[in-house]
């Protein structure tokens, strides 16, 4: 049977006759076509292969035996620094560099930063003009940062114990990539090494690392509590019941005299009800044990149980806010009812109160397991007794949109130098949140229509000149001249006695800040006037902060009838701090205020700022010394 199979298929018909010019016929079957796709298929792979080998570095096998122990090194270098810049990203909720620094208020108290060992951004607060903020950085974000980080750090690693043995190593600068999964992070450096050992040379360009890292997983848990936080206003739902514990909110006190409360105690009770509850806070996982009923009301369900550990973290020495209406001079009374004429049937006294609450304040949440820990902090803000309202989605809505569509206000705006000469700018007027791009002047001088605000901004922007904004309103018609400051590029060095490694400089002046990151950054554009300047030196340190579990214990009001008057009862618990690294810290820096005049600026190319030397801190305690430090000594100036 299988011979005949056979058969049949080998008579099939599979070839077409023709006849060739001479007469005779010759066969033209399908296997004459495949034999140059064939050779075409081979001539492709060889190419790839070629490519590969010769372009993308990597080689069959691995490095040569001689080179193995300086390759892994090497690799052992870019995992490091890819932990490292996990870690530095984990202690600052995700941010490398940070945003510039927007400071708080009287009315809001809160920067854009929480001080907390060291600074760490916040997702989300309330500025100091009480606009709601965020700050929350995506996963590309963070990749980013940590791309430039590895890219710089990878440049200094140490092969001397290699070349002590008579190895040379030669590269080009590095381009890195990173990607940061749910468990690790996967680093691909482009980098072309050339490794040389006596007669023995081999080049590598592409070179790939797994590093060990919960950094995606932690920011995942992040972002889910984040959401949570920001839609069901579970943080400010438990505020206003620690509120309405602690605090006269409303209620009734069987008295006949006033009942008065003194502020200050008030918002000191307030604070020790923060500390002894936020701690308790935790997200519905596997990670705790209740070990009464009674705690479930502190478990928050996110939908899903979360596979780390979760901390809430409050301190009463951290900005906060809290205001109470009425309020006389510092006093909360309420008068009683019953004993005035003709109440006197009643035959009781009462007092009868209630009392309005702006609270806002921070906290801090931490996910965390082993060494390694996620944190960002929030601002909880409870706004006349009830929570915040929730914020959809990922913008906090505080624009009108229409607001350029009704452009009906005749303005005139002239652009000028200091030298009164016209120069063409870019004008621009925001009002609120919103901003409508208007025109450009000619010759300078612009006449167009505005859309009518109070108090809004009319923004010049030249090339070569800092941007003028001044307070205008549209509501009439009117005209403005604008007076730009021209900008001067200077190259920026900082010395110090102990030497400078890495440091922040912020030029500030008129509320704006300009900040140069050196020695990446070395150089920065400035315009006459008064500074602050400040330079913070940073250093590498090792400082381990210790795993800790503290137990505070506090006076809470008894359930019941029994709180009405006034009964408390002591309640203690645990508050766990999981242990971290400090990896930077303030070495060195000062401040200083300083007038730049224009022959300054246009007679040099170079402001050489010289700061003090503290010394690298070696415990945790140096950290906040040096930075303190900072602010009181001074900063040496001069051009160059």
């Amino acid at each position: 049977m299988q011979s005949s199979l056979r058969k049949k298929r080998m008579i099939k018909p599979n070839c077409v006759y023709k006849k060739k010019s001479d007469g005779k016929l010759f066969n033209r079957n399908n296997g004459g076509q495949v034999t140059p796709l064939i050779i075409l298929g081979i001539v492709i792979a060889i190419g790839i292969l070629i490519y590969f080998f010769l372009y993308s570095g990597l080689s069959f096998g691995g490095p040569p035996k001689d080179f193995e122990g300086v390759y892994n090194h090497y690799l052992s270098c870019i995992e490091r620094e890819a932990e490292i810049g996990a870690s530095v990203l984990g202690q600052q909720g995700g941010h490398m560099m940070g945003p510039d620094f927007s400071a708080g208020s009287d009315f809001m108290p809160f920067s854009n930063y929480l001080n907390f060992v060291v600074p760490v951004p916040y997702w989300y607060y309330i500025s100091g003009n009480g606009l709601a903020k965020e700050q929350v950085p995506s996963i590309g974000d963070m990749e980013e940062e940590l791309n430039d980080f590895i890219s710089e750090r990878i440049q200094y690693c140490d092969f001397s114990s290699f070349n002590e043995r008579g190895y040379l190593i030669e590269g080009r600068d590095a381009v890195v990539n990173t990607k940061i999964k749910n468990k690790g992070i996967e680093v691909r450096v482009n980098q072309e090494l050339n490794f040389n050992f006596g007669d023995s040379s081999w080049t590598s360009r592409r070179h790939l690392v797994e590093a060990n890292s919960n950094l995606g997983r932690f920011y995942e848990i992040a972002r889910k509590i984040y959401d949570d936080f920001k839609e069901s206003l579970f943080l400010e739902d438990y505020g206003v019941d620690v509120l309405r514990l602690y605090a006269p909110v409303d209620g009734v006190k069987v008295q006949c005299n006033p009942a008065v409360w003194n502020v200050e105690e008030v918002r000191d009770d307030l604070m020790n009800g923060l500390e002894a509850n936020i701690p308790f806070i935790k997200i519905k996982g596997d990670y705790y044990d209740l070990r009464n009923s009674d705690n479930e009301y502190f478990v928050h369900d996110l939908g899903e149980d979360i596979e780390a550990n979760v901390n809430f973290l409050f301190s009463r020495d951290w900005p906060n806010k809290m205001e109470v209406w009425p309020n006389d001079g510092g006093l909360l009374i309420a008068e009683s009812v019953g004993n005035q004429e003709g109440l006197g049937m009643l035959g009781f006294c009462y007092v009868p109160y209630h009392f309005v609450y702006d609270l806002a304040y921070p906290v801090l949440i931490q996910t965390y397991f082993d060494d390694e820990i996620f944190q960002f902090p929030v601002v909880v803000y409870i706004n006349k007794n009830k929570p915040r309202e929730p914020i959809e989605g990922s913008h906090i809505p505080n624009q009108v949109p229409e607001l350029c569509q009704h452009k009906n206000a005749d303005i005139s705006v002239s652009t000028f130098n200091t030298n009164l000469e016209p120069i063409e700018a870019e004008i621009k007027f925001k009002c609120l949140d919103t901003s409508c791009r208007i025109g450009e002047t000619n010759n300078g001088e612009l006449n167009a229509k505005f859309p009518q605000c109070k108090n809004g901004f009319v923004i010049a922007r030249a090339d070569g000149y800092e941007t003028k904004e001044e307070i205008f309103s549209t509501i009439n018609p009117g005209s403005l001249s604008l007076f730009l400051d021209r900008e001067y590029k200077l190259d920026v060095e900082v010395e110090s006695v102990g030497g400078v490694d890495n440091s922040i400089i912020t030029f500030t002046k008129d509320g704006k800040s300009r900040t140069v990151a050196y020695p990446e950054q070395k150089f920065v554009e400035l315009t006459a006037g008064q500074y602050e300047i400040k330079v913070i030196v940073y250093s590498d340190a090792s400082i381990d902060l210790a795993a800790s579990v503290e137990q505070k214990c506090i006076d809470v009001p008894v359930s019941g009838i029994g709180g009405i008057f006034g009964f408390t009862d002591e309640k203690c618990f645990d508050l766990e701090i999981p242990g971290q690294q400090v990896n930077q810290g303030v070495s060195g820096g000062g401040t200083q205020n300083y007038f730049i005049s224009e022959s300054e600026l246009e007679g040099n190319d170079k402001i050489v700022l010289r700061v003090s030397s503290f010394g690298s801190p070696s415990k945790v305690e140096d950290l906040q010394i040096n930075y303190n430090r900072v602010d009181i000594s001074d900063v040496g100036v001069r051009f160059e």
